[in-house]
Protein backbone atom coordinates (compact mmCIF):
# COMPACT_ATOMS: atom_id res chain seq x y z
CA UNK A 1 0.00 0.00 0.00
CA UNK A 2 0.99 3.31 -0.98
CA UNK A 3 1.81 6.00 1.54
CA UNK A 4 1.90 9.88 1.01
CA UNK A 5 3.27 12.36 2.96
CA UNK A 6 0.90 14.94 4.59
CA UNK A 7 2.95 17.93 6.08
CA UNK A 8 -0.25 19.74 7.19
CA UNK A 9 -1.67 16.43 9.65
CA UNK A 10 -0.30 17.90 13.05
CA UNK A 11 0.96 14.52 14.93
CA UNK A 12 4.39 13.41 14.50
CA UNK A 13 3.58 10.55 11.84
CA UNK A 14 2.78 12.68 8.73
CA UNK A 15 2.84 9.69 6.19
CA UNK A 16 -1.22 8.30 5.16
CA UNK A 17 -1.95 5.37 3.23
CA UNK A 18 -3.05 5.81 0.39
CA UNK A 19 -6.30 3.48 -0.82
CA UNK A 20 -8.85 3.90 -3.85
CA UNK A 21 -12.76 3.40 -2.40
CA UNK A 22 -16.07 3.57 -4.79
CA UNK A 23 -17.39 7.52 -4.99
CA UNK A 24 -20.90 6.35 -3.66
CA UNK A 25 -19.12 5.12 -0.71
CA UNK A 26 -17.59 7.75 1.50
CA UNK A 27 -19.59 10.52 3.11
CA UNK A 28 -19.54 14.46 2.82
CA UNK A 29 -18.29 16.19 5.98
CA UNK A 30 -20.84 18.70 7.47
CA UNK A 31 -18.23 20.46 9.75
CA UNK A 32 -16.70 21.42 6.16
CA UNK A 33 -16.27 25.30 6.69
CA UNK A 34 -15.97 26.24 3.50
CA UNK A 35 -20.48 25.69 3.66
CA UNK A 36 -20.71 26.58 6.55
CA UNK A 37 -23.03 29.71 5.24
CA UNK A 38 -24.54 28.00 2.68
CA UNK A 39 -25.61 24.86 5.42
CA UNK A 40 -27.40 27.65 7.68
CA UNK A 41 -29.30 28.45 4.07
CA UNK A 42 -30.49 24.74 3.75
CA UNK A 43 -31.31 24.30 7.39
CA UNK A 44 -33.73 27.51 7.32
CA UNK A 45 -35.01 26.35 3.92
CA UNK A 46 -35.81 22.81 5.50
CA UNK A 47 -37.23 24.56 8.81
CA UNK A 48 -34.67 21.92 10.30
CA UNK A 49 -32.31 23.25 13.18
CA UNK A 50 -30.37 20.24 13.31
CA UNK A 51 -30.79 19.12 9.80
CA UNK A 52 -26.53 18.77 9.94
CA UNK A 53 -26.12 17.69 13.51
CA UNK A 54 -29.23 15.10 14.44
CA UNK A 55 -27.52 12.47 11.65
CA UNK A 56 -24.52 13.93 9.49
CA UNK A 57 -24.01 10.83 7.91
CA UNK A 58 -27.79 9.81 7.17
CA UNK A 59 -29.25 11.00 4.02
CA UNK A 60 -31.22 13.97 4.87
CA UNK A 61 -27.64 15.60 5.88
CA UNK A 62 -26.10 13.99 3.47
CA UNK A 63 -28.29 15.04 0.03
CA UNK A 64 -28.35 18.72 1.43
CA UNK A 65 -24.47 18.86 1.72
CA UNK A 66 -24.55 17.39 -1.60
CA UNK A 67 -26.94 20.16 -3.28
CA UNK A 68 -24.54 22.68 -1.79
CA UNK A 69 -21.52 21.52 -3.37
CA UNK A 70 -22.85 20.85 -6.36
CA UNK A 71 -24.10 24.22 -6.74
CA UNK A 72 -21.29 26.12 -6.00
CA UNK A 73 -19.82 28.57 -8.31
CA UNK A 74 -17.43 26.78 -10.77
CA UNK A 75 -18.28 23.49 -10.76
CA UNK A 76 -19.71 22.20 -14.15
CA UNK A 77 -15.38 23.51 -14.86
CA UNK A 78 -13.82 21.08 -11.90
CA UNK A 79 -16.64 18.71 -13.63
CA UNK A 80 -14.56 19.12 -16.89
CA UNK A 81 -11.52 19.55 -15.93
CA UNK A 82 -11.73 16.01 -13.63
CA UNK A 83 -13.01 14.55 -17.01
CA UNK A 84 -9.75 15.77 -18.91
CA UNK A 85 -7.35 15.51 -16.48
CA UNK A 86 -8.72 12.98 -14.17
CA UNK A 87 -7.78 13.32 -10.11
CA UNK A 88 -4.64 15.05 -9.15
CA UNK A 89 -4.38 15.18 -5.51
CA UNK A 90 -6.20 12.75 -3.42
CA UNK A 91 -8.78 13.31 -0.89
CA UNK A 92 -8.38 12.91 2.36
CA UNK A 93 -11.14 10.68 4.99
CA UNK A 94 -11.61 9.36 8.21
CA UNK A 95 -11.40 5.88 9.05
CA UNK A 96 -15.25 5.66 8.53
CA UNK A 97 -15.09 7.17 5.43
CA UNK A 98 -16.09 10.85 5.90
CA UNK A 99 -14.39 13.63 3.56
CA UNK A 100 -12.01 15.97 5.61
CA UNK A 101 -10.56 17.44 2.35
CA UNK A 102 -11.53 16.88 -1.15
CA UNK A 103 -15.35 17.22 -0.81
CA UNK A 104 -15.98 19.12 -3.87
CA UNK A 105 -13.91 17.36 -6.02
CA UNK A 106 -15.73 14.23 -4.85
CA UNK A 107 -19.01 15.57 -5.46
CA UNK A 108 -17.74 16.26 -9.05
CA UNK A 109 -16.19 12.57 -9.40
CA UNK A 110 -20.03 11.56 -7.67
CA UNK A 111 -22.04 13.70 -10.70
CA UNK A 112 -19.54 12.49 -13.22
CA UNK A 113 -20.01 9.03 -12.61
CA UNK A 114 -23.99 9.57 -11.67
CA UNK A 115 -25.41 11.96 -13.86
CA UNK A 116 -23.20 11.74 -16.96
CA UNK A 117 -22.56 7.97 -17.12
CA UNK A 118 -18.87 8.71 -16.79
CA UNK A 119 -17.76 5.08 -15.56
CA UNK A 120 -14.18 6.37 -14.89
CA UNK A 121 -15.62 8.31 -11.78
CA UNK A 122 -16.90 4.99 -10.04
CA UNK A 123 -13.53 5.29 -7.64
CA UNK A 124 -11.68 8.40 -5.90
CA UNK A 125 -8.24 8.36 -4.26
CA UNK A 126 -7.87 8.67 -0.82
CA UNK A 127 -5.80 9.24 1.90
CA UNK A 128 -6.95 7.70 5.38
CA UNK A 129 -5.88 9.24 8.41
CA UNK A 130 -5.98 6.96 11.51
CA UNK A 131 -8.67 5.63 13.44
CA UNK A 132 -8.43 7.84 16.62
CA UNK A 133 -8.25 11.30 15.05
CA UNK A 134 -9.90 13.39 16.98
CA UNK A 135 -12.48 16.49 16.11
CA UNK A 136 -9.69 19.19 17.20
CA UNK A 137 -7.31 18.02 14.75
CA UNK A 138 -9.37 17.45 11.90
CA UNK A 139 -10.13 21.24 12.10
CA UNK A 140 -6.25 22.11 12.54
CA UNK A 141 -5.69 20.04 9.52
CA UNK A 142 -8.49 22.02 7.30
CA UNK A 143 -6.76 24.90 8.77
CA UNK A 144 -3.97 23.97 7.41
CA UNK A 145 -4.52 22.82 3.98
CA UNK A 146 -6.90 26.41 3.45
CA UNK A 147 -3.18 27.77 3.34
CA UNK A 148 -2.64 25.97 0.29
CA UNK A 149 -4.20 28.09 -3.03
CA UNK A 150 -5.58 25.57 -3.98
CA UNK A 151 -7.81 24.65 -1.46
CA UNK A 152 -7.97 28.54 -0.34
CA UNK A 153 -9.83 29.16 -3.64
CA UNK A 154 -12.87 27.04 -2.19
CA UNK A 155 -13.45 29.52 0.29
CA UNK A 156 -16.15 32.71 1.05
CA UNK A 157 -14.63 35.01 3.74
CA UNK A 158 -17.41 34.62 5.13
CA UNK A 159 -16.79 31.03 5.60
CA UNK A 160 -13.17 31.11 6.44
CA UNK A 161 -14.22 34.13 9.25
CA UNK A 162 -16.67 31.13 10.54
CA UNK A 163 -13.70 28.86 10.82
CA UNK A 164 -11.49 31.89 12.14
CA UNK A 165 -14.47 32.16 14.95
CA UNK A 166 -14.21 28.70 15.79
CA UNK A 167 -10.13 28.15 16.25
CA UNK A 168 -10.68 32.09 18.09
CA UNK A 169 -12.54 30.47 20.86
CA UNK A 170 -11.33 26.82 20.80
CA UNK A 171 -7.96 28.62 21.41
CA UNK A 172 -8.84 31.13 24.18
CA UNK A 173 -9.92 33.57 22.46
CA UNK A 174 -6.17 34.27 21.76
CA UNK A 175 -5.92 35.67 17.83
CA UNK A 176 -2.14 35.24 17.99
CA UNK A 177 -2.78 31.60 18.67
CA UNK A 178 -5.36 31.81 15.89
CA UNK A 179 -3.10 33.47 13.18
CA UNK A 180 -0.24 30.76 13.70
CA UNK A 181 -2.85 27.91 13.35
CA UNK A 182 -3.56 29.58 10.05
CA UNK A 183 -0.45 30.78 9.47
CA UNK A 184 -2.01 34.28 8.66
CA UNK A 185 -1.24 37.77 9.94
CA UNK A 186 -2.92 38.94 13.57
CA UNK A 187 -4.56 41.61 11.67
CA UNK A 188 -5.77 40.09 8.43
CA UNK A 189 -7.39 37.06 11.02
CA UNK A 190 -8.70 39.86 13.74
CA UNK A 191 -10.22 42.06 10.61
CA UNK A 192 -12.10 38.92 9.53
CA UNK A 193 -13.30 37.60 12.49
CA UNK A 194 -14.87 41.00 12.75
CA UNK A 195 -16.25 41.35 9.91
CA UNK A 196 -18.02 38.53 10.66
CA UNK A 197 -19.38 40.05 13.83
CA UNK A 198 -21.43 42.95 12.19
CA UNK A 199 -22.60 40.41 9.62
CA UNK A 200 -24.13 38.19 12.47
CA UNK A 201 -25.68 41.69 13.76
CA UNK A 202 -27.33 42.19 10.53
CA UNK A 203 -28.84 38.71 10.03
CA UNK A 204 -30.19 38.48 13.47
CA UNK A 205 -31.65 41.74 12.89
CA UNK A 206 -33.51 40.23 9.46
CA UNK A 207 -35.10 37.45 11.97
CA UNK A 208 -34.55 34.72 9.40
CA UNK A 209 -35.14 37.79 6.16
CA UNK A 210 -31.55 37.24 5.66
CA UNK A 211 -28.86 34.55 6.02
CA UNK A 212 -25.00 35.10 6.16
CA UNK A 213 -24.36 33.31 2.62
CA UNK A 214 -26.98 36.63 1.30
CA UNK A 215 -23.78 38.91 2.31
CA UNK A 216 -21.00 37.24 0.41
CA UNK A 217 -20.92 40.07 -2.21
CA UNK A 218 -20.36 42.82 0.39
CA UNK A 219 -16.85 42.13 1.83
CA UNK A 220 -15.66 45.51 0.73
CA UNK A 221 -18.55 47.00 2.83
CA UNK A 222 -17.62 45.15 5.82
CA UNK A 223 -14.27 46.04 5.82
CA UNK A 224 -14.89 49.63 5.07
CA UNK A 225 -17.18 49.45 7.96
CA UNK A 226 -15.54 47.46 10.70
CA UNK A 227 -11.99 49.59 9.95
CA UNK A 228 -13.93 52.82 10.45
CA UNK A 229 -16.02 52.10 13.58
CA UNK A 230 -13.12 50.10 15.19
CA UNK A 231 -12.27 52.56 17.74
CA UNK A 232 -15.13 55.54 17.39
CA UNK A 233 -17.00 56.90 19.76
CA UNK A 234 -20.36 54.33 20.21
CA UNK A 235 -22.75 57.05 18.83
CA UNK A 236 -20.60 57.76 15.98
CA UNK A 237 -20.46 53.72 15.05
CA UNK A 238 -23.73 53.08 15.62
CA UNK A 239 -24.29 55.71 13.21
CA UNK A 240 -22.60 54.70 10.40
CA UNK A 241 -23.72 51.23 11.11
CA UNK A 242 -26.78 51.78 10.64
CA UNK A 243 -26.45 54.08 7.85
CA UNK A 244 -24.23 50.89 6.45
CA UNK A 245 -26.66 48.07 7.47
CA UNK A 246 -29.41 50.01 5.35
CA UNK A 247 -27.53 50.83 2.38
CA UNK A 248 -26.15 47.01 2.34
CA UNK A 249 -29.80 45.68 2.43
CA UNK A 250 -31.00 48.51 -0.56
CA UNK A 251 -27.76 47.06 -2.35
CA UNK A 252 -25.47 50.51 -2.02
CA UNK A 253 -22.27 50.61 -3.65
CA UNK A 254 -19.32 50.01 -1.15
CA UNK A 255 -17.90 52.87 -2.92
CA UNK A 256 -20.59 55.32 -2.43
CA UNK A 257 -21.20 54.03 0.92
CA UNK A 258 -18.04 54.88 2.36
CA UNK A 259 -18.90 58.65 2.03
CA UNK A 260 -21.23 57.68 5.21
CA UNK A 261 -18.29 56.69 7.41
CA UNK A 262 -19.01 59.92 9.50
CA UNK A 263 -20.71 61.00 12.93
CA UNK A 264 -24.27 62.10 11.36
CA UNK A 265 -24.56 59.75 8.47
CA UNK A 266 -28.02 58.52 10.29
CA UNK A 267 -29.19 61.77 10.23
CA UNK A 268 -28.22 62.54 6.37
CA UNK A 269 -29.98 59.02 5.62
CA UNK A 270 -33.01 59.98 7.15
CA UNK A 271 -33.26 63.56 6.17
CA UNK A 272 -33.05 62.12 1.81
CA UNK A 273 -35.61 59.59 3.16
CA UNK A 274 -38.01 62.05 4.53
CA UNK A 275 -37.44 64.36 1.34
CA UNK A 276 -39.25 60.90 -1.05
CA UNK A 277 -42.99 61.34 -0.94
CA UNK A 278 -43.14 57.52 -1.97
CA UNK A 279 -41.18 56.29 1.45
CA UNK A 280 -43.45 58.35 3.58
CA UNK A 281 -46.26 55.95 4.09
CA UNK A 282 -43.11 53.48 4.35
CA UNK A 283 -41.50 55.56 7.10
CA UNK A 284 -45.15 55.90 9.16
CA UNK A 285 -45.12 51.96 8.91
CA UNK A 286 -41.88 52.04 10.52
CA UNK A 287 -42.86 54.27 13.56
CA UNK A 288 -46.29 52.36 14.22
CA UNK A 289 -45.78 51.16 17.74
CA UNK A 290 -46.45 47.76 16.52
CA UNK A 291 -43.26 47.90 14.77
CA UNK A 292 -41.52 49.91 17.54
CA UNK A 293 -42.66 47.61 20.37
CA UNK A 294 -41.14 44.34 18.47
CA UNK A 295 -38.06 45.56 17.27
CA UNK A 296 -36.89 48.37 19.29
CA UNK A 297 -34.81 45.90 22.24
CA UNK A 298 -33.39 43.87 19.34
CA UNK A 299 -32.26 47.03 17.72
CA UNK A 300 -31.11 48.77 21.00
CA UNK A 301 -29.22 45.32 21.73
CA UNK A 302 -27.60 45.42 18.44
CA UNK A 303 -27.10 48.92 17.46
CA UNK A 304 -25.95 49.80 21.17
CA UNK A 305 -27.77 52.29 24.01
CA UNK A 306 -26.49 55.86 21.63
CA UNK A 307 -28.06 54.23 19.08
CA UNK A 308 -28.02 56.87 15.08
CA UNK A 309 -31.99 58.59 15.08
CA UNK A 310 -34.87 56.40 15.86
CA UNK A 311 -37.10 56.50 13.39
CA UNK A 312 -33.93 55.23 11.17
CA UNK A 313 -33.66 52.38 13.46
CA UNK A 314 -37.74 51.28 13.31
CA UNK A 315 -37.03 51.59 9.05
CA UNK A 316 -33.62 49.47 9.70
CA UNK A 317 -35.64 47.09 11.92
CA UNK A 318 -39.03 46.99 9.27
CA UNK A 319 -37.13 46.56 6.20
CA UNK A 320 -34.26 43.83 7.29
CA UNK A 321 -37.07 41.88 8.57
CA UNK A 322 -38.26 41.40 4.95
CA UNK A 323 -37.25 39.58 2.38
CA UNK A 324 -36.59 41.02 -1.20
CA UNK A 325 -39.96 39.74 -2.50
CA UNK A 326 -42.16 39.83 0.42
CA UNK A 327 -44.57 42.40 0.41
CA UNK A 328 -44.66 44.94 2.99
CA UNK A 329 -47.19 46.04 5.39
CA UNK A 330 -48.10 49.81 5.57
CA UNK A 331 -50.14 51.39 8.59
CA UNK A 332 -53.13 52.37 6.46
CA UNK A 333 -53.50 48.45 5.49
CA UNK A 334 -51.92 48.16 2.17
CA UNK A 335 -49.14 46.59 0.60
CA UNK A 336 -46.07 48.02 -0.86
CA UNK A 337 -43.15 45.32 -2.89
CA UNK A 338 -40.03 45.40 -0.40
CA UNK A 339 -38.34 45.66 -3.65
CA UNK A 340 -39.64 48.37 -4.45
CA UNK A 341 -38.93 50.14 -1.28
CA UNK A 342 -35.18 48.91 -1.50
CA UNK A 343 -35.06 51.17 -4.91
CA UNK A 344 -36.35 53.75 -3.26
CA UNK A 345 -34.09 53.48 -0.47
CA UNK A 346 -31.05 53.40 -3.00
CA UNK A 347 -31.76 56.45 -4.49
CA UNK A 348 -32.48 58.05 -1.05
CA UNK A 349 -28.85 56.60 0.06
CA UNK A 350 -27.19 57.48 -2.56
CA UNK A 351 -27.90 61.30 -2.83
CA UNK A 352 -27.13 61.05 1.10
CA UNK A 353 -23.77 59.58 -0.13
CA UNK A 354 -23.10 62.18 -2.84
CA UNK A 355 -24.26 65.05 -0.47
CA UNK A 356 -21.86 64.18 1.92
CA UNK A 357 -18.76 63.60 -0.55
CA UNK A 358 -20.02 67.14 -2.05
CA UNK A 359 -19.33 68.42 1.49
CA UNK A 360 -16.31 66.68 2.24
CA UNK A 361 -14.75 68.52 -1.15
CA UNK A 362 -15.81 71.62 0.74
CA UNK A 363 -14.27 71.37 3.69
CA UNK A 364 -11.27 69.83 1.77
CA UNK A 365 -10.98 73.10 -0.49
CA UNK A 366 -11.33 75.49 2.79
CA UNK A 367 -8.94 73.67 4.49
CA UNK A 368 -6.00 73.01 1.29
CA UNK A 369 -4.80 76.78 1.54
CA UNK A 370 -4.57 76.67 5.39
CA UNK A 371 -2.72 73.10 4.90
CA UNK A 372 -0.12 74.39 1.99
CA UNK A 373 0.50 77.36 3.85
CA UNK A 374 1.56 75.15 7.00
CA UNK A 375 4.11 73.27 5.18
CA UNK A 376 5.19 76.69 3.41
CA UNK A 377 6.33 77.63 6.81
CA UNK A 378 7.71 74.34 7.16
CA UNK A 379 9.79 74.84 4.60
CA UNK A 380 10.61 78.42 5.07
CA UNK A 381 12.10 77.30 8.71
CA UNK A 382 14.12 74.43 7.35
CA UNK A 383 15.88 76.99 4.73
CA UNK A 384 16.85 79.32 7.57
CA UNK A 385 18.18 76.30 9.61
CA UNK A 386 20.03 75.47 6.28
CA UNK A 387 20.86 78.47 5.02
CA UNK A 388 24.28 79.36 7.02
CA UNK A 389 25.52 75.96 6.23
CA UNK A 390 25.27 76.36 3.00
CA UNK A 391 26.50 79.76 2.29
CA UNK A 392 29.74 78.62 4.42
CA UNK A 393 30.49 76.50 1.19
CA UNK A 394 33.05 77.80 -1.47
CA UNK A 395 30.75 76.70 -4.14
CA UNK A 396 27.68 78.79 -2.33
CA UNK A 397 26.43 81.01 -5.41
CA UNK A 398 24.25 83.73 -3.34
CA UNK A 399 22.46 85.63 -6.55
CA UNK A 400 19.70 82.77 -7.79
CA UNK A 401 19.32 82.14 -3.96
CA UNK A 402 18.08 85.87 -4.06
CA UNK A 403 16.17 85.23 -7.25
CA UNK A 404 13.93 82.48 -5.15
CA UNK A 405 13.51 84.85 -2.45
CA UNK A 406 12.10 87.47 -4.90
CA UNK A 407 9.98 84.94 -6.20
CA UNK A 408 8.41 83.97 -2.82
CA UNK A 409 7.72 88.03 -2.24
CA UNK A 410 6.11 88.24 -5.40
CA UNK A 411 3.76 85.22 -4.79
CA UNK A 412 2.89 86.45 -1.25
CA UNK A 413 2.01 90.16 -2.18
CA UNK A 414 -0.12 88.33 -4.78
CA UNK A 415 -2.19 85.92 -2.07
CA UNK A 416 -2.10 89.48 -0.16
CA UNK A 417 -4.16 90.99 -3.20
CA UNK A 418 -6.09 88.55 -3.63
Amino acid sequence: MRHVLVPAWPREQKELPQVEVEVAWVRFSTLNHRTQAEQRREIHRAGQADLFTADPLGPAAQKAQYRILTSQEGFKELKADLRDRGQQEPAIITAEGVLINGNRRTAALRSLYRDDDWFKARYVQCLVLPEDAQIDELVDLEAELQIARDFKQEYSWINEAFLIEELYDREGKDFGRVARRMHRDVAKVKDLHDKLQQVHQLVDLSKGARLHVDFTENESAFTELTGHIRNKPAAEADSVRSAYFLGTLANVEYRKLRHLRRADAAQLVQREIERDPALKPVLDAARSADVADSSDDLLDDLLGEDAPAQSLNELLGLVAAQTPDANLPLSNGDKVSTRQVLSSLRSAIVAAADEAADEAADQSAVRAPLSQADKAITALKRIRKDLPKARAQAEWDEHPFGLKVAEIRGLLNEIEGL
